[in-house]
């Protein structure tokens, strides 16, 4: 109950303040988390160890610092969803790639969109609906159920359907039928049924959702990425289609399928890893002395 009461605050204060405000406060209020969270700023600083594996303590703590501030924007910007329309997308959003998306549609399969916990995933999915393009996402069921209806309601105010998790196929190929995009997070794994893929020269779980699906409905799987960047602004940018000849094995397909979209995912994570809003340990720590 209370981090239902701390969200509808948070999702009140977002829209009545400006958004630089909004942004200073959260900002802040990450800052003290980050001071008082050692469990999560060590799961952040193994990563993007693994990530950066050149890396100094001193750039890790700087990554570090900015990862934790990213992701209390990136809520600000999720509790703003009845705030944006099509001017914000005009005037804030930077799109590359809507012929790679309209091409992929004209196929007639559906199209599926794979992403990662970077940038602002949450705002790229809203901004295809409110486009008008037909979007669904599959998303994590949280166990309170008046929190899960908070979070779904802000994505389907805005047009984005919204796929519960956990026996989510049946729903994921009726949507691929009727030629809609499906929107996917590729870089983890919550259904304990993904594969073991390197990840950054490690092995770590991956969903094999976007891959088997892309490979069973003929849909063209696509990656859209939208960062963020200065004063408040995204760069939204799509890249494929991501395609195999398929082998006839299908465990095979799958994997090799899954390893080409995965090693773009991870060129936008090593370019931009302070927005990679990650707050599990992916692989095992790393060791070398904690940075303070």
């Amino acid at each position: 109950m209370l981090n239902f009461i701390l969200y509808r605050i948070g999702q009140r204060l977002a829209v009545i303040f400006p958004l630089w405000f909004s942004y200073g406060l959260a900002v802040f209020l990450a800052d003290l988390h980050r001071l008082f969270s050692a469990i999560d700023r060590a799961a952040v600083r193994d990563n993007i160890r693994v990530v950066l594996p050149g890396a100094d303590d001193k750039l890790i703590k700087v990554y570090t610092k900015e990862i934790f501030r990213d992701f209390a924007k990136y809520l600000i910007d999720f509790f703003r969803f009845e705030r944006i329309d099509k001017n914000y997308i005009k005037e804030r959003v930077s799109i590359e790639g809507l012929d790679i998306v309209d091409k992929a549609f004209s196929k007639g399969n559906g199209v599926i969109v794979v992403t990662a916990h970077i940038g602002n995933w949450e705002l790229a999915g809203i901004t295809m609906a409110i486009l008008g393009y037909p979007i669904v996402c599959v998303a994590l069921t949280h166990r309170n159920i008046r929190i899960n209806d908070f979070f779904t309601n802000q994505r389907e105010r805005k047009g984005l359907g919204v796929i519960p998790l956990g026996n989510a196929a049946f729903r994921c190929m009726s949507a691929l039928k009727d030629n809609k995009m499906l929107a996917l997070v590729g870089d983890r794994d919550f259904t304990q049924a993904g594969i073991s893929i390197d990840f950054f020269g490690k092995p770590t779980i991956i969903p094999k959702g976007p891959a088997a699906f892309s490979l069973k409905t003929n849909a063209s799987l696509l990656v859209g990425i939208m960062l963020r960047e200065k004063k408040g602004r995204f760069k939204f940018k799509y890249e494929g289609p991501v395609e195999i000849t398929p082998s006839g094995d299908e465990e095979k397909d799958i994997r090799e399928l899954t390893k080409k979209y995965i090693s773009i995912l991870e060129k936008y994570i090593r370019g931009c890893p302070e927005q990679w809003l990650m707050f599990r340990r992916f692989w095992e720590p790393v060791d070398m002395n904690a940075c303070d």
